[in-house]
């Protein structure tokens, strides 16, 4: 799509310039424009949708954007093409129209172009007798946009690999665990938990609880679509542009279960309208509806609080972050998954220890620490020892500066943790609501600041140091009894640093 102008033809005639002048020129033009575009929209839009927008070209006036998926495109050509073109027009001489594609779509830059970034060539399966290149596979048919198969309703391909025999169950993902099983095996009557809502963060497994429902129940023989946000925003837009909404709607509603991961990133008002539409019709049909996003649905404040509402109605379960043992555990479910086809690949004790100790931020770093570990083993034919093993995962440790912590950040993430405010916990009440919460921020702010007792009881309301150290003193004694509330402390913690 094309926003035509009326400036004069060719970059070269205004401040663009031709050689490496004007590519420099052009890159500094582009850069002010994304600035005044995050200064203009706030954070949040430009994050959304023009955090991922390059410039790879600029030709005969032309100037080339890429976005790396079609659903991008379209919402930047529908909403913002022609401010970003005006903008892009105050910056630069010389700019007549804006072409937007997708990177790995896009036509080479032309001979003589001004271009920026160089295109990303769409990956091909080798050819292979039993698999003709004319024929595209199946994974490719979906990033293309192509017909899904009768029966598959166009939903994202499921991962072989992520189903529940290779889940690694923990203390952290137990419930989540128990509760995805329950559901991907129930066959019978109204659906269970409905919705069945999880959160987390990056790489605790919930698209892989995800995947590990749409296997079983589409080996159950029922039909399941699984999408990202992506996606469904995409197949909205797609269906509204050629005239198709009402089969969309048809497609979505007519399924046993509907799968959809990271639902905060689903933005629009008419996008989130037809999301909280097919939410109402499933669940009031009985169907059963999962999703995953990465916060709880009360903290989703970019989607429409009558959606939220009904996400929150059905069961919420967090999974938790990787205890050590867990760790442990996925790190030697990995280890064994890759000596199936690496015979000879060993990992000692010691250094699956190290690795299990070192790494503590999610599922994925592991399973990136077991690839490194293997390809020194396979390309220098060394053995792995913790020396190379130190080495192989430098850059996946966490070995950087303690966060700063403040005391108001610590009163507000305890205040809506326990669903109290903040003036509560700086008040004089003592009900048990509010002193609990009040003495675990007491207690935080002890810990993770420099502060001292006199300080911390001026920042709570004015309180005198020794009620401060009666609730450091209470905190500590109850997280040594009770496991619940250690791990809930250990939980604000890693909030609070991270």
């Amino acid at each position: 799509m094309r926003v035509d102008g009326s400036l004069a033809e060719g970059v070269g005639s205004g401040r663009g310039g031709n050689g490496d002048d004007g590519r420099g020129e052009i890159t500094g033009a582009w850069q002010r424009v994304k600035r005044r575009l995050r200064a203009e929209l706030g954070e949040d839009v430009f994050a959304s949708w023009f955090a991922r927008l390059e410039l790879q070209e600029v030709s005969g006036g032309v100037a080339r954007l890429t976005v790396p998926t079609r659903f991008l495109k379209s919402w930047i050509e529908s909403h913002y093409l022609d401010r970003v073109l005006a903008t892009f027009r105050s910056e630069a001489d010389g700019i007549e129209s804006l072409e937007v594609g997708v990177r790995g779509a896009m036509a080479p830059a032309r001979p003589g172009a001004a271009a920026l970034t160089k295109p990303v060539p769409s990956p091909r399966p080798a050819a292979s007798p039993a698999s003709p290149t004319t024929e595209a596979s199946e994974p490719e048919r979906v990033a293309r946009g192509a017909s899904a198969p009768e029966g598959d309703l166009g939903g994202a391909p499921l991962d072989a690999r992520l189903t529940f025999e290779s889940f690694v169950v923990g203390r952290s993902n137990a419930l989540a665990h128990a509760a995805a099983e329950r559901v991907a095996r129930h066959d019978g009557g109204p659906a269970l938990y409905n919705p069945l809502y999880f959160h987390a963060g990056v790489g605790l497994g919930k698209t892989h609880l995800l995947h590990g429902i749409g296997h079983a129940v589409k080996n159950a023989g029922r039909r399941v679509i699984y999408l990202t946000a992506d996606r469904f925003m995409y197949g909205f837009v797609n269906a509204l542009k050629t005239q198709s909404a009402l089969a969309f709607k048809e497609k979505l509603r007519a399924i046993d279960v509907l799968i959809l991961d990271d639902v905060q990133f689903i933005q629009g008002r008419s996008i989130q309208a037809e999301f909280g539409h097919t939410l109402n019709a499933l669940i009031d049909a009985g169907r059963q509806v999962v999703v995953a996003a990465d916060r709880p649905p009360t903290e989703l404040e970019a989607l429409d609080e009558r959606v939220r509402s009904r996400l929150a109605g059905g069961l919420v379960v967090e999974i938790g972050t990787l205890d050590e043992a867990l760790r442990a555990s996925i790190l030697q479910s990995r280890l064994e998954a890759v000596r199936a086809s690496h015979p000879a690949f060993e990992v000692g004790p010691a250094v699956a220890e190290y690795v299990a100790k070192a790494i503590t931020a999610n599922g994925r770093d592991l399973e990136g620490a077991v690839n490194r570990l293997l390809a020194h083993a396979t390309l220098t034919g060394a053995p792995v020892t913790l020396d190379t093993a130190e080495t192989a995962i430098r850059d996946l440790v966490k070995n950087r500066e303690p966060k700063r912590v403040k005391i108001e950040d610590i009163q507000k993430l305890v205040a809506s943790r326990y669903n109290v405010s903040r003036s509560d916990i700086l008040s004089e009440r003592r009900t048990a609501a509010v002193v609990k919460p009040r003495q675990i921020a007491m207690y935080l702010s002890k810990v993770l600041t420099l502060r001292s007792l006199p300080e911390i009881g001026r920042r709570f309301g004015g309180r005198d140091h020794t009620t401060v150290l009666h609730a450091v003193r209470k905190i500590e004694k109850a997280i040594g009894e009770d496991t619940a509330l250690c791990d809930e402390v250990e939980l604000l913690k890693r909030m609070l640093q991270d």
